[in-house]
């Protein structure tokens, strides 16, 4: 039997919206320093917004708050506020340094945890830790300007601020009565050994859409209403708030926000400061830390507060207020709160005790709905009018005319008033194209209609460029993301199949053909020389190599990439795959099949026969794939780094069957008339084999050869194989650098000591999720066919089987997070204090990848978006 969430997730209802997503967690943890909310000279956005204005500056795209909830065009936002007695602010958002301000970029210092969410939204759970002290803002910054590149990051753990437990654990649960009728609770827990005091202060506000224009709009209003229902009630007017430019009428109607007895109401306005103004943002925030008159005695404005002062947190107690924020007038309105919120959470353990492994343990059930639970409060109302941004609001105050050259002046169709996947909701508070494409994965574990509505808005006309592009994100949506697009698309269509019995061919085609465009793009502007060997620039491995593979080659030389070459061919390899799935229906679709099973074969053959040029990237002697550098008068330097960048091409793998090639006879005549006719291109990357008695085809840029060799590099320990997942870089080059003119690289298991595109992210030996999991998806589909009798054996070890290799390297990507036999989970690291500690020892985060002879979790700490792909491997290896 179907769950009451799996019920929920399905009853979309008949309106334009899924009914149970007309409210959900879509507020950014940051919007400060953001590019929407640039509007600089020369657009440094950290500079121009940075966090000590957010408290006072109003955003104009969208705003941020702690474990914040918002409906869907974000018109009406509620979030917690908190304030220990100490703090210069009030804690409001999260704190982080800019890119510039930590030793390797941008870094949120703050401890926080989505604990638990379900699709529908029905039940959400949130962790803030809050110490008693005053919070460290300037230690942080000046300890990490001290520290040199080549030092780990100086924490907020590293502070003492959480020492003898000294904090409140302050839990934000939200459980839905009904699609829009939500309750609320915030219990503070004091984990210290002495009382404490705190401040709760949930705040509702109206995100400012007045007060931009030439000639200022109306605003709503927020008044209170509490003597004529007799309880402590905040009443929302959106009546004169200008309706989102969506082609259906969307109002969220009038709402009510009931609370606890015992707080005060506070009002102001969601407004910038300025001359004539008494009532600004940052008004609860004076009123309450300078005693100031920066409150409206009337009781209303577009932002408000409800102040609760306890004096004296019990030592190990705790204080609790209710919350519901309703579309309707509620006699007794709390008095369900916590029986509502117990019956969600009852039917959230239903519905994940259908997702788990059957024979999953306690420890990894709790990874697994964590790690689904970070990717469900990963989703973010993501505003970004391109056209808008670049020409202005106000006529009076029109941005410099500088804004036009420094990013995205060729994106002006881009106009997003969607709910996103965000890589992480601090320091990626923006979309990432390729980020997404592994979203989508985790998200169709739990709610495939919404991981295949995410995918489809990539490929949407208003962010899908013109020319084909796919925006890459928000920095510069021109830069280049490997086109991992079609690969996701054909994986929710069998993760559906496999998980609901729906074959969604429907879905598959309206992907397909905004694909082709994407893929011609990709053949025009990336292959220099036609010849089918690609140069696509940084691809998403910020400094996997010596130079910005983004920018211009000084000398006039052109990098020839071994990923983008891999990343092409696997790319046709899935539009193969989605054409031949399209041709059971419609048979004119074999001919498309044919012809990008042929582009791979071009694509594979020029990977290592150069037709008339001395290079290629196969490199014979040491059997693997490296990139070229090549120069205008034909010289060329070959980039002998192993990393990668030369583990891609293992991606491009299909299998296809004899009996399968029947269903299509178009295809197969002309499948076959090419391994006749074209027997120089196709003998290296189509071998034929049998699968038991059956005949069957592996379609591969690697020969059974070098595919061992290969194979021998990722399992060997000295190369690419950590006991916690599969390296960025070979280990070789710790003791063996590279180097080219003036530049190196080497092995950095950690976090790098190069900055490059930012500075705040290292392929330079760290393990990434992604990444494995792309090898891990390979390996199998090799497995299929050579298990039988190809064995990798790395020195002083058994031969094991690609079966074999491949469970390992899941196992070893598990043991990031789960206990070892020192009882200590290796992604906190191993200094970190809280090991053992009962409130922090089943609190898992999701890094945005890995120290790869630790396992400790380095970059960004909420990157669940990708990270959350270990949930993926735990469903299909049944850990």
């Amino acid at each position: 039997m179907m769950s009451k969430e799996r019920l929920r997730v399905e009853d979309r209802g008949d309106g334009p919206i899924h009914k149970w997503h007309t409210w959900g967690p879509y507020v950014s943890e940051r919007a400060w320093g953001t590019v929407r909310e640039d509007y600089s000279w020369n657009g440094d956005a950290w500079t121009f917004f940075p966090f000590e204005a957010a408290h006072q500056k109003v955003f104009r795209w969208g705003e941020d708050g702690i474990a914040g909830w918002c409906d869907r065009y974000q018109q009406l936002i509620f979030a917690p506020a908190f304030w220990n007695g100490k703090d210069e602010i009030l804690k409001e958002r999260l704190f982080g340094l800019s890119s510039h301000e930590g030793n390797h970029g941008e870094d949120v210092k703050e401890l926080y945890y989505h604990l638990d969410a379900t699709p529908s939204h029905s039940y959400m759970k949130y962790l803030y830790k809050y110490p008693h002290g005053a919070f460290p803002y300037a230690l942080l910054k000046t300890k990490n300007a001290e520290k040199p590149i080549h030092e780990t990051e100086y924490e907020i753990i590293d502070t003492g601020i959480f020492a003898n437990n000294a904090y409140f654990d302050i839990f934000i649960e939200y459980a839905k009565i009904s699609p829009e009728d939500v309750v609320i609770k915030i219990e503070a827990f004091n984990r210290f050994s002495e009382a404490a005091s705190l401040h709760l202060i949930p705040q509702l506000w109206f995100r400012n859409q007045w007060a931009w224009w030439d000639k200022p709009l109306p605003p709503p209003k927020i008044t209170n209403i509490s003597k004529e229902q007799h309880c402590l009630c905040l009443f929302a007017d959106d009546s004169l708030l200008p309706a989102p430019s969506v082609p259906f009428e969307y109002r969220i109607g009038p709402r009510y926000l009931y609370a606890t007895h015992g707080g005060i109401p506070l009002f102001t306005d969601n407004e910038n400061p300025a001359e004539g103004k008494t009532y600004v943002k940052e008004g609860i925030h004076q009123a309450l830390i300078h005693k100031a008159k920066t409150v409206n005695p009337k009781e209303m404005g577009t932002k408000a507060g409800i102040h609760y002062f306890f004096e004296s947190v019990p030592p190990h107690g705790s204080v609790s207020i209710y919350l519901r924020l309703s579309p309707s007038l509620c006699e007794k309105p709390l008095d369900l709160v916590e029986s509502v919120i117990a019956e969600r959470k009852a039917e959230a353990d239903a519905f994940y005790e259908q997702l788990h492994p059957p024979q999953a343990n306690t420890e990894i059930r709790l990874l697994q709905r964590q790690a689904l639970a970070g990717v469900l409060w990963g989703k973010q109302f993501y505003y970004f009018d391109v056209n808008q941004w670049l020409k202005g609001d106000n006529s009076k105050f029109l941005p410099p005319p500088s804004r036009t050259n420094i990013r995205n002046t060729h994106w002006r169709h881009l106009n997003s008033m969607r709910i996103l996947s965000m890589p992480d909701k601090w320091e990626y508070c923006w979309f990432a194209a390729w980020d997404l494409a592994f979203h989508c994965l985790s998200l169709g574990l739990v709610d495939i209609e919404f991981a295949k509505e995410q995918l489809w808005l990539l490929l949407f006309d208003q962010f899908q460029h013109p020319n084909g592009a796919i925006p890459a994100y928000e920095w510069e949506f021109s830069d280049l993301n490997p086109p991992v697009q079609a690969w996701a698309a054909y994986q929710l269509f069998i993760l559906q199949k496999q998980k609901h019995g729906v074959e969604d061919r429907k879905f598959l085609k309206r992907c397909f053909y905004k694909l082709l465009m994407n893929f011609a793009y990709w053949v025009n502007q990336v292959d220099s020389s036609g010849c089918n060997v690609f140069e696509g620039g940084f691809l998403g491995l910020d400094n996997i190599t010596l130079i910005d593979r983004s920018k211009e080659t000084p000398g006039g030389g052109v990098l020839k990439q071994s990923d983008g070459t891999g990343w092409m061919a696997l790319f046709s390899l899935n539009l193969m795959r989605i054409a031949l799935e399209l041709a059971k229906e419609d048979s004119t679709y074999e001919e498309m099949a044919t012809k990008f099973f042929q582009h791979f074969v071009y694509i594979a053959h020029a990977t290592h026969k150069r037709d008339g040029k001395n290079y290629e990237l196969w490199c014979s002697e040491e059997g693997f794939f490296y990139d070229v550098m090549v120069y205008p008068d034909g010289s060329f330097s070959k980039f002998r780094v192993r990393s990668l960048v030369g583990i891609i091409p293992l991606f491009a793998i299909d299998v296809l069957m004899e009996r399968e090639l029947d269903q299509f006879p178009i295809f197969k005549r002309d499948f076959h008339w090419f391994l006749t006719n074209r027997k120089h291109l196709v003998e290296e990357c189509v071998i034929s084999g049998k699968k038991g008695d059956a005949r069957c085809y592996a379609l591969s840029m690697l020969t059974e050869s070098r595919l061992r060799s290969v194979l021998h590099y990722l399992w060997d320990p000295e190369e690419f194989r950590s006991q916690f997942g599969i390296r960025s870089l070979s280990k070789y080059h710790e003791k063996h650098p590279f180097h080219y003119k003036k530049d190196s690289i080497g092995y950095e298991p950690g976090e790098s000591t190069q900055r490059m595109k930012g500075g705040n992210s290292n392929w330079r030996g760290p393990i990434w999720m992604p990444m494995n999991y792309l090898i891990l998806s390979s390996l199998k589909k090799y497995a299929s066919v050579y298990n039988s009798h190809l064995k990798i054996q790395a020195k002083g070890e058994d031969p094991v089987t690609l079966d074999r290799i491949t469970e390992a390297f899941a196992k070893r990507l598990l043991a990031l997070f789960i206990r070892n036999d020192a009882k200590k989970r290796p992604f906190l690291g191993a200094a970190f204090p809280f090991h053992d500690d009962p409130h922090f020892k089943d609190l898992v985060l999701f890094y945005e990848y890995f120290h790869a002879e630790t396992g400790q979790g380095l970059g960004a700490c909420h990157q669940t978006g990708w990270t959350a792909l270990i949930a993926n491997l735990i469903d299909e290896f049944q850990l």
